[in-house]
């Protein structure tokens, strides 16, 4: 059987492919960002049939590398395929021809996008073609770049804008994904290393079958920790770098005032300790929207930025020397209360301290350390019934007495308790009732 590619189903898909991938703009912007990879092949189908798509973002934390297996003909695209293809992609430029994918050679095109300037690298997305050889109009690669471009762009915003909810979302993913990365990197390393003492006991006879099996063993145990260094690299960010991207946002910003912009750096020991990315991504959000709210006063002429880490945190101070008059309620007319509900979301915080005369300083506090997942309520899987239930169940109530309270049949009560007995993942009565006194 041939593989098959993807191809859109709408009757204007045909007709006119470009109307197609465009029209389907609002819906990559509208969709949560699981969804966007899949939709993104969907829109460009009909300009190029494919079987897989992958990208390398240089912007998304708990998720860089996405693969989109369109059948499950299509080669086995891994993180180093397209990092090797990265340098032969230019931004704004896309390349065709053929590169290793999953061991073997395929036709390829690939696109990477300027749309993201807060990048770690320009984002790339990787089309494997269904058949080998086919060359893409000059338009139709215009039309996939811009639509990568539209995609990049958008997700870049929510990064810069450190969304408070998706900020959650990746902070808690993250932790998750570096637990089992964690726990799977100790399990390997745990049998390499036993093997490797085996091998090199003195009860084996045959010398170079030892060696050979030494040698693999001790490859294999450096390529998984190769495996996590290029996690690390594509998920967080030295302290230094992270500054200077900063301090290189902020130029344009005070490009036209006359208000001059200093900077202290952090210090030269923290200069390459590691900061998660969407914790960078935060604190050059918060940055920005603080420096633009001090420059805007009256008789503003300096504008002090310092950056450290302590105690596992992150604290940024941004000073003035204006009249001082600044506090949380001045700032907030300017947007700035929308820094404390995005740092709220990582557990930071933002404190302003003003002094007439002598100016006003603004500290971003964020802890370094992963904050724990959004607490779920384990009764909102409940039904209203099943929460009336539960409510009697918590005050020692029986069957017969629910019941009659309820207006319904004792078996009817029985239905429910076994529901909410199995929804709250209890298996008695009194620790259904104790969940609910927990969460009151």
């Amino acid at each position: 059987m041939e593989p098959r590619t993807i191809r859109s189903t709408p009757a204007d898909a045909a007709s006119s492919p470009l109307a197609f991938a465009l029209g389907r703009a609002a819906e990559l912007v509208r969709s949560p960002m699981d969804r966007i990879l899949p939709l993104l092949c969907e829109a460009v189908a009909p300009l190029v049939a494919h079987t897989v798509a992958a990208e390398l973002s240089g912007q998304c934390a708990h998720s860089p590398f996405k693969v989109h297996a369109v059948t499950g003909a299509g080669p086995r695209v891994g993180v180093t395929d397209l990092q090797a293809l990265g340098p032969l992609v230019e931004p704004g430029r896309p390349w065709q021809g053929t590169a290793v994918v999953g061991g073997e050679e395929h036709t390829v095109v690939a696109v990477a996008s300027e749309a993201a300037p807060m990048a770690v690298r320009p984002p790339l997305l990787v089309l494997v073609r269904a058949s080998p050889g086919e060359v893409l109009a000059p338009a139709d690669a215009r039309t996939v770049q811009d639509l990568w471009d539209l995609v990049t762009g958008h997700r870049a915003r929510i990064s810069i804008e450190a969304v408070p909810g998706a900020l959650a979302q990746s902070r808690s993913t993250a932790a998750e994904r570096a637990r089992v990365i964690a726990e799977l990197g100790e399990a390997h390393e745990a049998t390499l290393l036993a093997l490797l003492g085996v091998l090199r006991g003195k009860g084996l006879e045959d010398r170079d079958a030892r060696a050979r099996a030494v040698d693999l063993a001790g490859s294999a145990l450096v390529a998984l920790r190769a495996v996590a260094d290029r996690d690390q690299e594509l998920t967080r960010e030295p302290a230094a770098e992270a500054f200077t991207r900063l301090t290189e946002s902020l130029t344009p910003l005070t490009r036209h005032c006359e208000v001059r912009l200093e900077f202290s750096p952090p210090e030269a020991e923290t200069a390459e300790v590691s900061l998660p990315a969407e914790i960078a991504h935060l604190a050059r959000a918060a940055v920005r929207t603080l420096v633009l709210a001090m420059a805007g006063q009256q008789g503003v002429r300096r504008v002090h930025l310092r950056w450290r880490l302590d105690h596992r945190q992150l604290v940024v101070s941004v000073r003035d020397d204006g009249p001082g008059e600044v506090g949380h309620a001045t700032l907030g007319t300017l947007g700035t209360h929308q820094v404390s509900e995005r740092l709220a979301a990582l557990g930071g915080v933002l404190a302003v301290d003003a002094l007439p005369g002598w100016g006003t300083t603004a500290t971003v506090t964020l802890p370094l350390d992963t904050a724990p997942a959004p607490r779920v309520d384990p009764l909102a899987a409940l039904h209203p019934r099943e929460a009336e239930v539960l409510g009697h169940l918590a005050q020692g109530h029986r069957n017969r007495t629910i019941a009659q309270e309820l207006h319904i049949s004792e078996s009817t009560v029985k239905f429910h308790v076994a529901n909410i007995l199995a929804k709250l993942g209890v298996s008695s009565r009194g620790e259904a009732a104790a969940v609910l006194h927990a969460v009151a």
